[in-house]
């Protein structure tokens, strides 16, 4: 896995960002199985719930197109500080990729990797629907 190729797309999908109202843009690229690079980024609405995050973003359009296996994800933003993906990312993260590699990078470009189960230590998921 090339960490600074992936990184250096999470920074290229934040260019696209749509965030006028926050102005707080975010990038992902997520990683398939087969060494695909998904990019997502941030797309706001006026009505802030409707608004979805980069990681859901890249997620999604990997699923549309028919991906089920994932590496890693990277995630960056122009903020100084690492920008850890949202509890609605981490569940998505968590059932939709596996315990997959979170690399989160500042805005300085460095990058910290964590494992997805460490953001989401005590998962729901489908073993919690069995018998209902």
């Amino acid at each position: 896995m090339n960490i600074q190729n992936l990184i250096e797309q999470a920074q290229r999908a934040k260019t696209f960002s749509y965030s006028p109202y926050s102005k707080f843009r975010v990038g992902a690229a997520l990683l398939t199985e087969d060494d695909e690079i998904i990019l997502g980024t941030n797309v706001e609405n006026a009505s802030f719930g409707l608004t979805c995050c980069a990681e859901r973003v890249a997620i999604f359009k990997a699923y549309s197109d028919g991906k089920r296996k994932f590496k890693a994800i990277a995630i960056t933003s122009d903020d100084k500080n690492f920008c850890p993906p949202c509890g609605a990312c981490r569940q998505i993260i968590w059932e939709l990729c596996g315990d997959i590699d979170v690399i989160l990078v500042d805005g300085a470009g460095n990058h910290k990797i964590f494992k997805a189960s460490e953001f989401l230590p005590f998962p729901f998921g489908d073993e919690n629907l069995k018998g209902v």
